[in-house]
């Protein structure tokens, strides 16, 4: 199994808008990202996301490059400030590869826990729109297959 942990693209200032929708250029690195994966024959059967907008509209726009079908599911215990652990276990009965989109410092943690077992080490350096793959092997552990920040598609 798969597991693309994505942070949301780049989102306007809560000042400009209290719902902290994606900028344009939010919106086009998401856009740029979704038609490298597309391109690279990525697909998944599941999308997960926050709930906050910004994460949703990441989701979808991804969703509709890699995964025909998929329904968006929105989750409660992946916000920012959630501790991963609950997510975490969630995962671990899951087969399908999985998109997730959320936020900072939840998906870095997320990372640590799975590959380190400390969701305070840090393994991924994120940006707006970053992408991290990660594979659960047969041994059901989890390894950093790549990652992708947004300044490689400019």
């Amino acid at each position: 199994m798969r597991l693309y942990l994505v942070q949301h693209g780049e989102a306007k200032p809560k000042e400009e808008d209290p719902e902290r929708s994606l900028t344009n250029q939010g919106r086009t690195d998401v856009e740029r990202l979704a038609a490298f994966l597309k391109r690279t024959g990525v697909s998944v059967g599941r999308v997960v996301h926050s709930g906050k907008l910004r994460a949703q509209q990441t989701a979808g726009i991804l969703a509709q490059a890699i995964a025909s079908g998929a329904k968006l599911e929105a989750s409660d215990i992946i916000n920012p400030l959630d501790p991963p652990e609950s997510f975490a276990k969630k995962i671990g009965d899951w087969n399908a590869d999985t998109l997730v989109t959320g936020h900072l410092p939840f998906m870095s943690k997320l990372v640590a826990l799975l590959i380190t077992g400390d969701p305070e080490h840090t393994v991924a350096s994120y940006k707006p729109g970053s992408a991290v793959c990660l594979e659960r092997g047969e041994d059901g552990k989890w390894t950093v297959t790549w990652m992708l920040r947004p300044e490689l598609f400019r």
